[in-house]
Protein backbone atom coordinates (compact mmCIF):
# COMPACT_ATOMS: atom_id res chain seq x y z
CA UNK A 1 0.00 0.00 0.00
CA UNK A 2 0.94 3.68 -0.58
CA UNK A 3 0.94 6.43 1.66
CA UNK A 4 -0.30 9.28 -0.09
CA UNK A 5 2.07 12.20 -0.67
CA UNK A 6 2.29 14.94 1.37
CA UNK A 7 0.26 18.30 0.18
CA UNK A 8 3.15 20.30 -1.62
CA UNK A 9 3.00 23.92 -0.25
CA UNK A 10 3.97 26.48 -2.62
CA UNK A 11 6.85 28.03 -2.17
CA UNK A 12 7.08 32.07 -1.79
CA UNK A 13 7.49 33.97 -5.00
CA UNK A 14 9.77 37.08 -4.95
CA UNK A 15 8.95 40.02 -7.43
CA UNK A 16 12.11 42.34 -6.33
CA UNK A 17 11.77 45.52 -4.74
CA UNK A 18 8.26 47.19 -5.05
CA UNK A 19 8.31 49.89 -8.50
CA UNK A 20 8.17 53.78 -7.29
CA UNK A 21 5.65 55.32 -9.05
CA UNK A 22 5.89 56.86 -12.54
CA UNK A 23 7.07 60.56 -12.26
CA UNK A 24 5.04 63.09 -14.29
CA UNK A 25 5.50 63.13 -17.74
CA UNK A 26 7.47 66.30 -19.26
CA UNK A 27 4.19 67.20 -21.03
CA UNK A 28 2.46 67.57 -17.80
CA UNK A 29 4.63 69.99 -16.04
CA UNK A 30 4.64 71.87 -18.78
CA UNK A 31 0.45 71.51 -19.15
CA UNK A 32 0.95 72.85 -15.30
CA UNK A 33 3.16 75.40 -16.06
CA UNK A 34 0.65 77.20 -19.09
CA UNK A 35 -2.26 76.90 -16.64
CA UNK A 36 -0.33 78.49 -13.69
CA UNK A 37 0.72 81.36 -16.46
CA UNK A 38 -2.70 81.51 -17.72
CA UNK A 39 -4.46 81.46 -13.89
CA UNK A 40 -2.38 84.61 -13.60
CA UNK A 41 -3.11 86.83 -16.73
CA UNK A 42 -6.81 86.18 -16.06
CA UNK A 43 -6.21 87.40 -12.65
CA UNK A 44 -4.25 90.26 -14.07
CA UNK A 45 -7.26 91.10 -16.37
CA UNK A 46 -9.98 91.00 -13.78
CA UNK A 47 -8.02 93.18 -11.52
CA UNK A 48 -6.98 95.77 -14.44
CA UNK A 49 -10.48 95.90 -15.76
CA UNK A 50 -12.88 94.55 -13.22
CA UNK A 51 -11.43 96.00 -9.82
CA UNK A 52 -13.07 99.47 -10.80
CA UNK A 53 -16.32 98.25 -11.21
CA UNK A 54 -16.49 96.41 -8.01
CA UNK A 55 -14.95 99.27 -6.09
CA UNK A 56 -17.30 102.04 -7.39
CA UNK A 57 -14.39 103.52 -8.93
CA UNK A 58 -15.21 103.47 -12.33
CA UNK A 59 -16.20 106.48 -14.80
CA UNK A 60 -19.80 106.99 -15.19
CA UNK A 61 -21.03 107.40 -18.45
CA UNK A 62 -24.37 109.69 -17.33
CA UNK A 63 -26.99 110.43 -20.39
CA UNK A 64 -28.30 113.90 -21.67
CA UNK A 65 -30.83 114.61 -18.59
CA UNK A 66 -29.72 112.32 -16.00
CA UNK A 67 -28.52 114.37 -12.36
CA UNK A 68 -24.67 112.96 -11.23
CA UNK A 69 -23.22 113.93 -7.92
CA UNK A 70 -19.70 115.12 -8.05
CA UNK A 71 -17.12 114.53 -5.51
CA UNK A 72 -13.64 114.22 -4.90
CA UNK A 73 -10.22 116.08 -6.09
CA UNK A 74 -10.52 117.76 -8.93
CA UNK A 75 -7.97 116.31 -10.48
CA UNK A 76 -9.56 112.83 -10.05
CA UNK A 77 -13.02 113.32 -9.17
CA UNK A 78 -15.79 110.97 -8.66
CA UNK A 79 -19.12 110.53 -10.06
CA UNK A 80 -22.28 109.04 -9.38
CA UNK A 81 -25.57 109.05 -11.16
CA UNK A 82 -28.64 110.21 -8.79
CA UNK A 83 -32.14 111.50 -8.72
CA UNK A 84 -32.14 114.82 -10.08
CA UNK A 85 -34.61 116.04 -7.05
CA UNK A 86 -32.24 114.51 -4.46
CA UNK A 87 -30.96 117.61 -2.87
CA UNK A 88 -27.21 116.37 -2.39
CA UNK A 89 -24.48 118.56 -2.14
CA UNK A 90 -22.63 118.84 -5.66
CA UNK A 91 -25.46 117.93 -7.62
CA UNK A 92 -25.33 118.19 -11.62
CA UNK A 93 -27.56 117.84 -14.43
CA UNK A 94 -25.71 116.27 -17.91
CA UNK A 95 -26.79 118.92 -20.76
CA UNK A 96 -24.49 117.61 -23.37
CA UNK A 97 -21.79 114.12 -23.83
CA UNK A 98 -19.28 115.01 -26.47
CA UNK A 99 -17.91 111.58 -27.37
CA UNK A 100 -14.51 110.48 -28.42
CA UNK A 101 -12.83 113.41 -27.23
CA UNK A 102 -10.95 114.85 -23.84
CA UNK A 103 -11.83 118.09 -24.98
CA UNK A 104 -13.35 120.22 -22.41
CA UNK A 105 -13.57 123.40 -24.38
CA UNK A 106 -16.13 121.92 -26.18
CA UNK A 107 -18.95 122.44 -24.03
CA UNK A 108 -18.79 126.10 -23.55
CA UNK A 109 -19.54 129.08 -21.41
CA UNK A 110 -22.02 128.37 -18.69
CA UNK A 111 -21.07 124.34 -18.44
CA UNK A 112 -18.94 122.31 -15.81
CA UNK A 113 -17.08 120.38 -18.34
CA UNK A 114 -16.07 116.89 -17.17
CA UNK A 115 -13.25 114.50 -19.42
CA UNK A 116 -14.40 110.73 -18.42
CA UNK A 117 -12.41 107.62 -19.62
CA UNK A 118 -14.41 104.36 -19.58
CA UNK A 119 -12.44 101.86 -20.55
CA UNK A 120 -11.43 102.74 -24.56
CA UNK A 121 -14.18 105.17 -24.65
CA UNK A 122 -13.33 108.69 -23.98
CA UNK A 123 -16.49 111.27 -23.40
CA UNK A 124 -16.71 115.11 -21.80
CA UNK A 125 -19.90 115.34 -19.88
CA UNK A 126 -20.88 119.11 -19.91
CA UNK A 127 -22.64 119.84 -16.64
CA UNK A 128 -25.10 122.46 -15.00
CA UNK A 129 -25.76 122.65 -11.34
CA UNK A 130 -28.90 121.92 -10.55
CA UNK A 131 -30.27 124.38 -7.92
CA UNK A 132 -31.66 123.37 -4.47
Amino acid sequence: MTTPAAPQTPEPQHFGAPEAPAAPSAGKKALKKVGGVIVAIIIAVGVKFGLPYLTGDAPVHAKVGECVVVTGEENDPKVDKTDCGSGKADLYKVEQVHEDTFDVNKCGEGYAALAQQLESMKFVLCLTEVKK
